[in-house]
């Protein structure tokens, strides 16, 4: 598994979910669900689907906030109803890998940027896209901001 920095801008539409991070694992595909099923509504978009996450702070930050989307084209000015629109343009250190290996791809991306010396920014959103690979397989690729 190859990890990098980069810069990166993203562009999305998504609807806004709040729950404690514990449960993000359950909530984030429902939302998911909900969102692909108004996915007809949202104008420009790219076909990738993308959640971002306010990040874990310390033990004692138990309820956080998220957005599953689809990645836009261009700035929009007109969202579907109960939508928000995004825009993020950050440095991140960033892997790719089989979404069944969530946790394991964050937690060695971590490390890596530790061992690199990078600080995180944890003012900013984690994101992850999310890219089907045929026959029920998809891929996930993370990006974790640093701070630059």
């Amino acid at each position: 598994m190859s990890m990098m920095i980069v810069k990166k801008e993203f562009k999305l539409v998504g609807l806004k979910g709040i729950g404690e991070f514990v449960n993000f694992g359950n909530e984030v595909p429902l939302l998911a669900k909900q969102l692909l099923s108004r996915s007809n509504e949202i104008l420009n978009p790219v076909e990738t689907e993308i959640a971002i996450f306010e990040p874990k702070k310390d033990e004692g930050h138990k309820v956080g906030h998220y957005y599953v989307g689809l990645v836009v084209s261009e700035k929009l000015y007109e969202v579907p109803t109960g939508m928000d629109y995004i825009e993020t343009n950050k440095s991140y250190v960033t892997t790719r890998g089989n979404i069944s290996k969530l946790g394991e791809l964050h937690l060695n991306l971590l490390n890596w940027a530790e061992k690199q010396g990078y600080q995180r920014d944890l003012d900013s959103y984690i994101v992850e896209t999310y890219h089907p690979m045929g026959e029920g397989e998809e891929e996930v690729q993370i990006y974790l901001p640093i701070q630059s």
